[in-house]
């Protein structure tokens, strides 16, 4: 009798034991179907074995409820005095409630798992046939299946097999069961069965020996007539029994279903014919199958139906697949298969996401099917369509490092292991970790975690998934490393032609200077060697992920050769998480950051610092400028100072503007393009002024100390003063003077002109850093005209000589560096030229018009494509640019907003002010922004400035990368150009012609 306010011994046994309701559990104990169990001492251990004791009692209770009252004491019998079946039953239906609704709905299935014979312990193919041998419709073959998979869930929760053998298992039954369908149907259909000879290929997880508990079983289907038969009606008939055997395993009857045959892999997918003939298969994969098709059929294996038919099949495909590395697209398709599957998961299902997410079961299978198609054209050993046979074959030849093959093994069995338990419970297809506490504690408990099973089982998980993720990407590069270092005795060496074919296939043009590199770099016992040897696997990694990736390992050897026995940089790019990728990123994306990298390596500190990418104002700028110069010994000395800055700013927009349109591991890409353009114009609008400024200062002090004879003022002209400088842009400028009081107007000219000369070949002398050309064409007369002038000669000028397009070019006017009052009364000067009251007269809108016409046809260079120009072409730059300063110069005398020197500034005022509809707005504004992304992407590519895409191959690819295409689809690239820049022709068509 237990004492009131007191538990019972029982319950707290049951606490004990892992129940997590005793309360429950004693009253189930209770019952008087387990009358004659109730006192046996081995129960409660029994169940306390499983993985969930409360549902392992609820599913014995309803076992032994479900027996027949003439059966019920030969069932209680055989559980007490059967330790191994008593562990099996108990097992099972601690772990599958789905099993123990089997179980109830067929109360003798029990006694399947009774027998423990040798052969019970690992049966094949013809022992799951024997036990499908029975069913004679799809609702016989149903519970048939169940029966066996009891079996075979027994042996999987009592560590009888491994989880790899499970799986094996598993195909085997799978296996048996599609023969058995296939039986039924040409049962159902002996004519259709007579004309055709009829081949099931198991691809997948099926093929490769490695199938789930609910998993789709893909399949290929390969028929040929019959001796006699005619080809087509053969073909129609072989249809139909390949339909007939996908819905007798897939569809839902009273005994649920078995589980859907999925035939998408075929030639064509979903809209190819669901059955071939072995030459149109062929045919398909000679002419027109991707690299993944290819990769699939690593798996492929004969499972059902005509064997020798499925054979030939098999020695048919088998040498395409060993030689795709070999195919043209094989590189871009590799890179565009890497890229990750998470961009299509859901965000709340990524963390919990156990098959796709990152450090996931695809992430090991991907990386070993990716080195299989790579060396297994020249190594046979490797032609296995099991992952975990492949991985033990890759590390005993040396492709992968047997210390990575074993941590991924542990890791690749543990995470099926997860997959499989969690698929087992209810039996149904998923790949989510569970979110409720019970159903983790379950899973951690099946999984041998005893001792606080939730936090255990996500401690293991995370750890798991964390080395996958870690050695994923190091798997392909490792031993790339091995092959040019001192290895340990004993360890296998990837030789140079296999590291060759390695570097060929991730996307290296020239493995043999790869090579080379690599052994320069990671060669040796010092300590430099052995930080370079843990850097370079993700390195490589990042490299060919990028267009070009020998350019980035070349400028990473070049970069470390230079830096190398600084203390810092191999440290920074240890222990800085960001500056590795970063410097990756820089290195592979072009000629234009890394030419400015290494002209001042350590710059590269710049990638570590996260404040690092953010680009200095102007007013800090030119105070870091002017104080260089005033330390400076002459001009030239000052001046190359202030052309260093400029060279490591440029270094730093560059790198941020490479950075943001990649995206990183752990910042994706930034998508608002405009962003990226307002910034790199900004940043380098204000770097070049502050740079003019230093050069201004310079000029003055060499010759005349603190101060000039004349007020002197630099106006900027074009992208200069519109703020919308790119990497390649001159400096558009104006050059305006004003003599100080009391000094001789000519002395003033000539000292002016004196300071201009001086300014200009002080910028442009040959030195490391790249040259700023100032370019004064803008000035009145052109080049008939002096270089400066004074604020009064321009007044004259303007009110008498100036042309209508002088007064467009004096919209983007702003003073840059200088006398501040000096700029601010020419522009004061100039507001009503370029704003003229009452807007345009008709005759000036036609004269622009006229201008703007004449251009297009005459300064288009010859032969440039007119669809691609981004500076003078259809919807370019020059479209969208006039189309908006002619509206400025209309309507700016009323509308304040479009008194601004910039493009989009003045794009976005229009449309506030009702000048531009909205769509017609955003079509001008997105082809601008797209155009300036071209122009600003082709000199970070190449190095030098063009208007157009390049022709060569890897640097379009790069431009494509940089504009966030992926590898492989730079002609969409190019359609996307012309379809932005065609719809923004059409609104110039209508804003500025009047068409």
């Amino acid at each position: 009798m237990t004492v009131p306010g007191r538990r019972s011994s029982t319950f707290s046994r049951l606490l004990r034991h892992g129940f997590t309701d005793p309360s429950a559990a004693e009253r189930l104990l209770d019952l008087p179907e387990l009358a004659a169990l109730r006192d046996d001492p081995v129960l409660l251990d029994a169940l306390g074995a499983t993985a969930d004791p409360d549902l392992a009692l609820r599913g014995l209770v309803r076992l032994a409820e479900a027996q027949p009252e003439t059966e019920r004491g030969t069932f209680t019998t055989t559980l007490l005095s059967a330790k191994p079946f008593r562990d099996r039953l108990l097992g099972v239906l601690g772990a599958s409630e789905a099993l123990a609704d089997h179980l109830v709905r067929h109360p003798k299935d029990w006694e399947t798992l009774v027998t423990y014979e040798a052969v019970d312990l690992h049966p094949g193919v013809t022992e799951f046939e024997h036990g499908l041998a029975e069913a004679t419709d799809p609702v016989a073959l149903r519970v048939a299946y169940r029966r066996c998979l009891l079996g075979i869930a027994a042996r999987d929760v009592c560590g009888t097999t491994d989880v790899a053998q499970t799986a094996a298992e598993l195909a085997d039954l799978a296996t048996a069961t599609l023969r058995a369908a296939l039986a039924l149907a040409r049962a159902a259909e002996p004519a259709d069965a007579a004309q055709c000879r009829l081949s099931v290929i198991a691809m997948g997880k099926c093929g490769g020996h490695e199938l789930n508990y609910v998993s789709d079983v893909d399949v290929i289907f390969v028929g040929e007539p019959a001796e006699g038969a005619d080809e087509a009606k053969a073909l129609q008939a072989a249809t139909r029994l390949a339909s007939h055997l996908m819905r007798i395993c897939s569809e839902t009857t009273v005994e649920g279903t078995i589980w859907p045959v999925d035939a998408n892999l075929r030639p064509e997918g979903r809209n190819g014919p669901l059955v071939r003939t072995l030459s149109s298969h062929l045919a398909y994969y000679q002419r027109w199958a991707k690299t993944w098709e290819f990769q699939a059929l690593l798996k492929a294996r004969p499972v059902a139906g005509d064997l020798e038919l499925g054979s030939a099949y098999v020695d048919a495909v088998s040498p395409m697949v060993w030689q795709a590395a070999e195919r043209e697209n094989f590189v871009t398709d590799v890179q565009a298969m890497r890229r990750r599957v998470v961009d299509n998961i859901p965000v709340d299902r990524v963390d919990r996401e156990l098959k796709l997410g990152p450090g996931g079961l695809r992430d090991v299978e991907f990386a070993v099917q990716l080195l299989q198609l790579v060396h297994g054209r020249s190594d046979a050993t490797l032609h296995s369509g099991s992952t975990l046979d492949a991985l033990a074959a890759l590390a005993a030849g040396g492709y992968v490092g047997r210390a990575d093959a074993a941590q991924l093994d542990e890791a690749y069995r543990f995470l099926r292991a997860m997959e499989h338990r969690i698929q087992l419970y209810r039996l149904r297809r998923t790949h989510l970790v569970p979110e409720g506490e019970e159903d983790l504690r379950r899973l951690g408990r099946s999984l041998g975690l005893r001792t606080d099973p939730v936090a255990a089982l996500n401690k293991e998980w995370k750890r798991h998934a964390s080395v996958v993720r870690r050695l994923h990407e190091k798997l392909f590069y490792r031993p790339l490393l091995d092959a040019v270092a001192q290895l340990a005795p004993g360890e296998t060496r990837l030789s140079t032609k296999a590291a060759g074919q390695r570097l060929e296939a991730l996307g290296y043009a020239d493995p043999a200077a790869a090579l080379r590199h690599l052994e320069a770099l990671a060669s040796g016992v010092s300590r430099k060697a052995a930080i370079q040897r843990t850097l370079l696997p993700v390195l490589l990694g990042w490299f060919a992920d990028s267009a070009d990736p020998d350019a980035g390992l070349l400028g990473f050897r070049r970069v470390s050769d230079a830096l190398g026995k600084t203390p810092w940089y191999l440290r920074l790019l240890r222990d800085e998480g960001a500056a590795a990728e970063n410097l990756a990123r820089v290195l592979s994306a072009g000629r234009l950051a890394p030419d400015l990298l290494l002209r001042a390596p350590e710059a590269v500190a710049i990638l570590g610092d996260p404040e690092g990418l953010k680009p200095r104002g102007r007013d800090h700028l030119e105070q870091e400028v002017l104080a260089a110069v005033g330390r400076a010994d002459d001009a030239e000395q000052a001046v190359a100072a202030a052309r260093g800055v400029r060279r490591r700013e440029l270094f730093r927009t560059a790198a941020a503007d490479l950075i943001d349109s990649y995206g990183t591991e752990d910042s994706p890409r930034t998508s608002d393009p405009g962003a990226l353009v307002d910034r790199v114009g900004e940043a380098v609008t204000d770097l070049n002024a502050a740079t003019i400024a230093g050069a201004l200062r310079a000029a003055v002090r060499a010759e005349w100390g603190d101060e000039l004879p004349t007020r002197f003022a630099v106006i900027g002209m074009g992208r200069f003063g519109g703020h919308e400088l790119g990497y390649g842009s001159d400096a558009d400028v104006l050059f305006v003077h004003e003599p100080r009081e009391g000094v001789d107007e000519q002395e003033a000219a000539r000292a002016a002109a004196r300071v201009v000369t001086e300014m200009r070949r002080l910028l442009q002398v040959p030195t490391t850093d790249p040259p700023l050309l100032i370019d004064a064409d803008l000035r009145p007369e052109g080049r008939s005209g002096p270089l400066v002038r004074t604020l009064a000669s321009y007044g004259a000028y303007y009110r008498r000589w100036s042309l209508t397009w002088e007064s467009q070019a004096l919209l983007r006017a702003a003073p840059i560096a200088g006398d501040p009052d000096l700029g601010r009364r020419f522009i004061e000067l100039i507001d009503p030229l370029r704003y003229p009251a009452e807007g345009l007269g008709e005759d000036a809108v036609r004269e622009i018009r006229r201008l703007k016409a004449r251009m297009e046809s005459e300064r288009l260079p010859r032969g440039a494509d007119p669809t691609l120009h981004a500076k003078l072409g259809r919807g370019g730059l020059s479209d969208v640019e006039w189309t908006v300063q002619l509206l400025q110069m209309r309507h700016g005398w009323a509308e304040p907003g479009l008194r601004t020197t910039r493009t989009r500034a003045a794009l976005f005022a229009a449309h506030a002010a009702g000048l531009i509809p909205t769509e017609e707005a955003q079509t001008l504004d997105e082809a601008w922004v797209l155009a300036t992304r071209v122009r600003n992407a082709v000199m970070l590519v190449r190095g030098r400035p063009g208007d157009t895409f390049p022709s060569e191959p890897r640097e379009l690819a790069a431009v494509g990368r940089y504009l966030g295409y992926a590898p492989g689809h730079v002609g969409e690239m190019v359609d996307d150009y012309r379809r932005i820049t065609r719809r923004a022709r059409a609104v110039v068509d209508e804003l500025f012609y009047g068409a």
